[in-house]
C-alpha cells in the first residue's frame, strides 16, 4: 500500500504543478492559454485525490471527511471550469474566464489542505 501511495502522491502533486504552474506563467497573457495542460493537471488531480482517499481508508486511517468532501468539490469545479476553457478555446470563444477561475480555485484548495486540519 505504500508504493501505491507514494504512486498517487506523486501523480497528484504533478497534477498539481501543471495546473497551478500553468496558471502562475500565464495569468497575465490574453489569449493562447494552455489550456490543455490545465485540464490534464486537473483530471489527474480529482482521479489520484480519489484514489488517495480510497488507499486510506483501505488503511484504516481517520479522515475527516467533510474536508475532503470540500476539496473534492472544488477539484471537481477546477475541472469543469479547464472542461469549458478548453472548449471555449476550440471554438473560438472566451478563454480567460475558465482559465482563472481553474487556476485560482486550485490555488483555494491547496489553502484548504495546508490550513484545514
Amino acid at each position: 500500500m505504500d508504493i501505491l501511495h507514494s504512486i498517487l502522491f506523486t501523480a497528484h502533486m504533478l497534477g498539481l504543478a501543471a495546473v497551478i504552474g500553468t496558471f502562475f506563467v500565464q495569468m497575465r497573457k490574453d489569449d493562447g492559454f494552455a489550456v490543455g495542460v490545465i485540464l490534464a493537471g486537473a483530471i489527474t488531480q480529482v482521479v489520484s485525490g480519489v484514489g488517495l482517499v480510497g488507499v486510506a481508508q483501505a488503511g484504516d486511517h481517520d479522515l475527516n471527511m467533510i474536508k475532503i468532501t470540500v476539496k473534492l468539490v472544488i477539484a471537481l469545479v477546477v475541472l469543469v471550469a479547464a472542461i469549458l476553457a478548453f472548449v471555449a478555446q476550440r471554438r473560438g470563444g472566451r478563454v480567460k474566464p475558465w482559465f482563472h477561475t481553474a487556476g485560482g480555485l486550485a490555488i483555494v484548495n491547496v489553502v484548504v489542505a495546508v490550513f484545514w486540519h
